[in-house]
């Protein structure tokens, strides 16, 4: 099991019994389906759901492990509405479509399994009037439309070189009066290079990079083992190719690993960092991966470039010369509908390619 599922399975093993006995029951049922870390994210949500309940006086209960069966069986379709409407506008922490959406699915999922599946001891469901049946949640944003407001905001053929150049050399002339920024430029350039390379010659995702171990790396197959999101087979690692193009860099980072970052025998991680007052380098964190990211993209003149949008840069180069089905499992998308956005992406590109040829 790799770090992130396992610190997630210990946070829901703790959290779970603070639950009422019947998300704890769902939550069971859903072990052998679900990731640790997806249902961790159910649980999280039910937190809020509860507590709001109580706040609103909708359940009398002292603590969210005591509200009912029956506190759910009388709600009304104004109350979910109402929740709705807390949840995007709560005061610093409003939420977007999408994560409302998505906690309202984990509610559904909860009253579903509650109205359909669970029984009591005479054969009849837990929850007899499942309110959240009633409620419409709207499908996410088509491909296309991710597609569109992706328009623009990518690295496109010869930006994929100019940048990994930049975070690899010309930074430094940009901050070439900062001391301070020199230094630890100078540190870290060769990591922040490789890193930036792997993403942009592999499409891997920001936890996949972070969780990498050394032992991970295959230079002559040009492979890497990863934990791949939505895979629950947590003992299996999924191998992804990389592109000849970082073979390079991962040789330089790894030839200057252990001396650069002095890291204790036992730390396996690929990528390292020195946290301020330690002497020995630990594994990076993802939001230091995907800082250092922006970090380079705004003195790059793309401010509004990402980790994930380096791996839709990535996803975007490798369509055009592959087909929907290879993208998709190089991207480990569950659904080939994901992958789509690609196809509008390159759509343009493609247009301009065709009148190319028409006019040689």
């Amino acid at each position: 099991m790799n770090i992130i599922k396992i610190k997630d399975r210990q946070e829901l093993d703790k959290r779970i019994p603070t639950m009422p006995w019947f998300i704890e029951q769902f939550i069971n049922y859903k072990l052998p389906d679900l990731s640790p870390s997806s249902l961790l994210e159910y649980v999280r949500d039910y937190e809020i759901f509860l507590g709001w309940l109580i706040a609103e006086g909708l359940s009398t209960a002292a603590s969210i492990k005591e509200v009912t069966l029956l506190d759910l069986e009388t709600l009304y379709m104004e109350s979910i509405s109402n929740f709705r409407m807390f949840l995007a506008t709560r005061k610093g922490q409003g939420n977007g479509k999408t994560t409302i959406n998505r906690k309202l699915s984990a509610l559904r999922s909860l009253f579903h399994y509650l109205s359909q599946i669970a029984e009591d001891e005479n054969f009849y469901p837990l929850l007899k009037r499942n309110v959240m049946a009633k409620v419409e949640i709207k499908r996410a944003s088509k491909p296309k439309d991710i597609a569109a407001k992706l328009e623009g905001k990518l690295l496109q053929e010869e930006e994929i070189t100019e940048f990994i150049y930049y975070v690899r050399e010309a930074y430094e002339h940009d901050i070439a009066t900062n001391k301070q920024a020199l230094y630890a430029y100078e540190l870290n350039k060769i990591r922040d290079a490789c890193l930036v390379t792997l993403i942009l010659n592999s499409g891997l995702r920001v936890s996949e990079v972070y969780n990498m171990n050394v032992d991970d790396i295959d230079l002559k197959k040009k492979l890497v083992y990863v934990y791949r999101k939505g895979n629950n087979d947590e003992s299996f690692k999924t191998p992804v190719y990389f592109r000849n193009e970082a073979v390079e860099m991962l040789t330089e980072y790894l030839a200057i690993r252990s001396t650069r970052y002095k890291p204790a025998k036992k730390e396996k991680a690929l990528f390292l960092a020195i946290a301020n007052g330690k002497k020995e380098g630990e594994r990076i964190t993802k939001r230091a991966i995907q800082e250092l990211v922006v970090k380079y993209a705004k003195r790059f003149g793309k401010p509004y470039l990402s980790v994930h949008k380096l791996r839709h840069s990535f996803a975007t180069d490798y369509y055009l010369q592959n087909d929907l089905y290879k993208t998709q499992e190089q991207l480990g998308h569950a659904s080939p509908e994901t992958t789509q956005i690609y196809a509008h992406l390159t759509d343009k590109t493609m247009s301009e390619a065709i009148d190319k040829r028409a006019e040689s």
